[in-house]
């Protein structure tokens, strides 16, 4: 399977019974902008190019229109991705220097001042975009149609863009930053606008707020629990974060204006 390989295992219970279980690959994966890496991530080798466009957005490193290319090329231990970007981004590269080994589960490890780990974050823009209690949980609902490797494995993270009726969009990862950075990605080369609820299957901290502000989506909704201070800058950043969603209830934690009073059937 792509993105996972069969590993041998003794499982044990009522007898020791040997065999295979399919676990998600794992690499080092360094990402470099114009010559220079930025950020090593063990990341999972799949949706790389995706990996590169949302990892220069969400990190506020390119905008869309400064990415000329991103390119992989396959080594001994990892991957090299490299991302080239027009001349006027090298601004935010020299004022966003980053080298850092980031293991799966930090999405801030090796910044270099704390002003950058608590960087600002622009307001999402006005939107019209709403939704009902159930739409919220038809979101939750859908996703698990969207973990191929999740299935298989039990061990990755998986990142999706609702839109108000369907999963348009989604991506898994072994890391959560991983698996939002791919979404995005994948949504700016398909030219996807951002109106609609980022689905997460984490826990919800600053950074990955910070990511999704950098998107422009109003609302996020995720499986697990936030962080006060992820709640605190969703409020700040205009972000509905929705958290604990389960498929029959949820918990608002910040700009519940989003949510509607669904209309009454009438026969």
């Amino acid at each position: 399977m792509k993105g996972a390989r069969a590993t041998p295992r003794l499982a044990f219970g009522a007898r020791v019974e040997p065999g295979e279980r399919m676990l998600p690959e794992e690499v080092a994966v360094a990402l470099s902008f114009n010559g220079t890496t930025q950020a090593v991530m063990m990341a999972t080798p799949d949706d790389l190019v995706d990996f590169g466009y949302g990892f220069a957005l969400t990190e506020g490193i390119a905008r869309p229109e400064d990415i000329l290319s991103v390119e992989i090329e396959t080594l001994p231990r990892g991957r090299d991705l490299r991302v080239w970007v027009a001349p006027e981004a090298g601004a935010r590269l020299s004022a966003r220097r980053r080298m850092m080994a980031g293991p799966v589960g930090c999405g801030l490890c090796g910044l270099d001042s704390l002003d950058q780990a608590l960087r600002e974050v622009p307001s999402v823009p006005p939107s019209s975009f709403r939704l009902t209690p159930a739409q919220v949980m038809a979101a939750v609902a859908a996703l698990p149609d969207q973990q191929r490797l999740h299935d298989a494995t039990r061990a990755v993270h998986c990142a999706a863009f609702w839109t108000g009726d369907r999963i348009t969009l989604a991506r898994e990862d072994v890391g959560r930053h991983n698996a939002l950075d791919k979404l995005v990605g994948a949504m700016m080369r398909g030219g996807f606008p951002p109106e609609g609820a980022v689905v997460l299957t984490s826990r919800v901290s600053i950074d990955l707020v910070q990511k999704v502000a950098m998107l422009g989506s109003a609302v996020i909704i995720a499986v697990s629990a936030p962080t006060a201070d992820a709640v605190a800058l969703a409020e700040q950043a205009g972000i509905t974060l929705i958290a604990l969603a389960r498929s029959d209830r949820f918990e608002v934690f910040s700009h519940s204006d989003r949510l509607t009073t669904e209309v009454p059937h009438v026969g």
